[in-house]
C-alpha cells in the first residue's frame, strides 16, 4: 500500500510540473511607447485555467479601467482549448521610464508569473498608433455604437454625494463623485467638472495613486462604486448654492443577443458601447452665521480650534528682538483664517506675522496648524506688557461661538547700545536684522603741505572766504541734525512723510509679480501695500486695520465718500483674490485702480 501511495504521489506530482509547464502565461501591451496623458492597455493572457490572478501594482500609473476579464474556448476534432485574459486600460501621468511588474497566477497548484514590462513616456501627445487590431472573439461584433440610455442609466450612473446638505457659512463638507456600475468599463474620460462658484475648496489628494473601488448596495442592488472626485467645500456666503454636474462619457461591453448557439454556450457577443453619463445637481442650504453672541475678535474661523502663544524671551536689550509666536489648531476653514488682532506695545516696532501651515485634507475635512510668528523690537527700556491674544470661533456643532484667550507676558527691556541703528528684517530670526550703519562716523584726515606765507593763495580773499566757510557749514550742519533728530523722534509723522514711499516699493513688487503672471504673489503685494500705506498714513496699527476702521478715518480726514468707497471695494478685491479667482475685472485694472487711489490720498491729505 505504501509503495503505490508514493507512486501515486509521484505521478501527480509530474503531472502537475508537465501541466505548469506547458501553460503559457504571458503579458503584453500595445505599445512600449506612450505619450503623457495618452491611454494604453495591458494584457495577461493564459492559455489554460487558473486562479489566484495577482496584477502588479502599476505604480507611476493610473489605472482607468480593469481588470476585464474575458474567457474563450476553441474546440477542434474534439480538443477543447481555453484561454483567458486580464486587461487593463492605462494612463501615464508624467514623463519618464516605468516598469510593469510580474503578475502572478496559480496553475495547477503551482504559481507562474509574466515577465516585466518596460513603458516609456514621452511629453506631448503621440501620433495615433497603426497596426492590425485585435479580433472579434467568439464571433462577437467589437464596433462602438451610442449607447441606449434608458438600457445603461440603472447599470451605470453617477452621484454627487455630500455629507452635509446643510451648514452654515464657512463650514466645511465634502463632496464626493461616485461612479455606480453594474457593467464593465473599458475607458472612460471626464467632459465637464463643475467650478463649484460659491465655495472655497480644496481638492482631496488620491493617496494610492488609482480608483479605488469596492462593492456597495444602492436601492436593494449591488454595484461596483468608486469615487473618482473628493472636494472639500468651505461656503463663501449663506442662501442656495447649486453644485453644477459632472460629465463623463464611457465606454463599455454591452451583451447582445445571439442565435449563435456556440456563443450562448460560451457567454454570448458583446459590443463596446459609448454611454455618456451626467450627475444629478446638488443644492447646498448655507445659513448665514448667527449674530447673537458673536465676539468683537471674530474673523470669519468655523470649526473647531484650539490656540496657545509663547514669546522666546522676557527679558533684553532695546533694539534687539523677541518672537512672540501664536498657534492655532483644529480642523475647519484654517487656510482662511485671518490675521490675529494682537495688541503690542507702541514702543514695539512689530513686523507681518511670518505664517507656517501645516495641513492636511482627507475625506472627513481639513485640518491641522497655523503658527504665526511676529517679530518684534522694543526701542526704548522700560518695563512692557504684551496684551493676551483673543482668538473666536464658530462651533456649528453646538450653535455657539467660542473664544479662546491667552496668557499676558511681562517684558523687560533694559538699556540698549546708543549707536546701534537697527533696521529692516528679512525673516523671523534674530540673524536677520542687521545694523546698517552708525550715527557717528570718525572723521579720516589726509596728510597735507602747508603754504608758505607770501604764497598767492595765502591772505587772499578766497582764503577768508574759505576760512569763515567752515564754521558756518559747522553751524548749519549742527541745526540740520537737531531737526532730524526732532523730527525722527515723532514717529508718527515720519510714517506719515513716507508712507507714499513705502507703498511705493510695494506696488513696484506687485508690478514684477504681474510681469511674471504670479497671480497670488501679485494680489498679496498689492494687499500689503495699501494695508501699510493706510496704517502708515492714518495713525491706525496694522493689526487694527478693518472696513469700519478704514473708513472712519478716512472720513475724519474730510475724504470724499467716492474715494472711500473705492478704497474699500479695492481692498476686498485684493483680499477676495488671494483665496479664489477673480475674474470680472483685470489684474493690470486692479493694479492701476489701487496706484490711484495712493495718489488721490497724497493729494488730499
Amino acid at each position: 500500500m505504501k509503495l503505490r501511495y508514493y507512486i501515486l504521489t509521484i505521478l501527480l506530482f509530474w503531472v502537475g510540473v508537465v501541466t505548469a509547464q506547458s501553460v503559457k502565461f504571458v503579458a503584453s501591451v500595445n505599445s512600449n511607447t506612450v505619450a503623457v496623458g495618452e491611454q494604453f492597455q495591458v494584457d495577461f493572457s493564459l492559455n489554460g485555467n487558473g486562479e489566484n490572478f495577482v496584477p502588479p501594482s502599476f505604480r507611476g500609473l493610473q489605472v482607468l479601467s480593469g481588470p476585464n476579464v474575458s474567457t474563450s474556448m476553441e474546440s477542434i476534432n474534439g480538443k477543447t482549448t481555453v484561454s483567458n485574459s486580464f486587461s487593463y486600460i492605462l494612463m501615464a501621468t508624467t514623463e519618464g521610464e516605468f516598469s510593469i511588474g510580474s503578475a502572478t497566477i496559480t496553475v495547477g497548484g503551482y504559481k507562474t508569473s509574466t515577465n516585466p514590462i518596460r513603458i516609456r513616456v514621452t511629453k506631448g501627445t503621440l501620433p495615433p498608433r497603426g497596426g492590425a487590431q485585435q479580433a472579434p472573439q467568439n464571433g462577437a461584433d467589437n464596433s462602438i455604437i451610442q449607447g441606449n440610455s434608458a438600457d445603461l442609466a440603472k447599470s451605470l450612473f453617477i452621484k454627487a454625494i455630500v455629507d452635509k446638505p446643510t451648514v452654515y457659512q464657512g463650514q466645511q463638507l465634502t463632496l464626493s463623485f461616485r461612479i455606480y456600475t453594474r457593467v464593465g468599463i473599458e475607458d472612460s474620460r471626464v467632459d465637464k467638472v463643475p467650478d463649484l462658484t460659491g465655495f472655497w475648496n480644496e481638492d482631496i489628494k488620491n493617496q494610492q495613486g488609482q480608483v479605488q473601488w469596492h462593492v456597495e448596495t444602492y436601492k436593494g442592488l449591488k454595484y461596483n462604486a468608486a469615487d473618482i472626485k473628493q472636494t472639500i467645500l468651505f461656503p463663501e456666503h449663506s442662501g442656495n448654492i447649486t453644485i453644477e454636474p459632472m460629465e463623463m462619457t464611457l465606454l463599455v461591453r454591452q451583451p447582445v443577443h445571439s442565435n449563435d448557439i456556440m456563443d450562448q454556450m460560451f457567454g454570448g457577443s458583446f459590443k463596446e458601447v459609448k454611454y455618456q453619463a451626467k450627475s444629478a445637481p446638488v443644492v447646498i442650504h448655507v445659513k448665514p452665521l448667527p449674530d447673537a453672541g458673536k465676539p468683537a475678535s471674530f474673523a470669519g474661523a468655523v470649526g473647531t480650534f484650539n490656540m496657545d502663544a509663547s514669546i522666546d524671551k522676557t527679558e533684553l536689550k532695546a533694539n534687539e528682538a523677541l518672537n512672540y509666536r501664536v498657534k492655532v489648531t483644529g480642523a475647519g476653514n484654517i487656510k482662511l483664517l485671518k490675521t490675529l488682532n494682537t495688541g503690542f506695545p507702541l514702543d514695539f516696532e512689530k513686523y507681518d506675522p511670518k505664517i507656517q501651515d501645516t495641513i492636511t485634507e482627507r475625506a472627513d475635512g481639513v485640518s491641522g496648524r497655523r503658527i504665526y510668528n511676529y517679530l518684534l523690537i522694543p526701542r526704548h527700556q522700560g518695563e512692557y506688557t504684551i496684551d493676551p491674544v483673543k482668538f473666536s470661533y464658530f462651533n456649528p456643532a453646538t450653535n455657539r461661538y467660542v473664544t479662546l484667550t491667552s496668557k499676558p507676558y511681562k517684558i523687560k527691556v533694559n538699556k540698549g547700545v546708543a549707536e546701534s541703528n537697527v533696521a529692516t528684517l528679512a525673516g523671523a530670526n534674530k540673524q536677520d536684522i542687521k545694523v546698517l550703519d552708525n550715527d557717528i562716523r570718525y572723521i579720516k584726515t589726509n596728510d597735507g603741505m602747508l603754504a608758505r606765507p607770501g604764497d598767492e593763495f595765502f591772505g587772499s580773499a578766497t582764503f577768508y572766504v574759505l576760512l569763515a566757510l567752515g564754521p558756518i557749514l559747522c553751524i548749519g550742519a549742527f541745526n540740520y541734525r537737531n531737526r532730524m533728530i526732532k523730527f525722527n523722534s515723532d514717529v508718527v509723522l515720519v510714517k506719515n512723510k513716507r508712507a507714499g514711499k513705502v507703498a511705493a516699493k510695494r506696488l513696484a513688487n506687485a508690478q514684477k509679480q504681474l510681469a511674471a503672471n504670479n497671480t497670488a504673489a501679485f494680489y498679496e503685494e498689492l494687499f500689503k501695500g495699501m494695508y501699510g500705506y493706510l496704517s502708515d498714513k492714518l495713525n491706525i496699527p496694522y493689526a487694527n486695520l478693518d472696513r469700519a476702521t478704514i473708513a472712519s478715518a478716512l472720513a475724519a480726514k474730510a475724504l470724499e465718500e467716492p474715494l472711500i468707497n473705492r478704497v474699500l471695494e479695492t481692498l476686498d478685491l485684493c483680499e477676495m483674490a488671494r483665496y479664489a479667482p477673480v475674474t470680472h475685472i483685470s489684474k493690470q485694472e486692479v493694479f492701476e485702480k489701487a496706484k490711484g487711489i495712493i495718489s488721490d490720498i497724497e493729494n488730499k491729505i
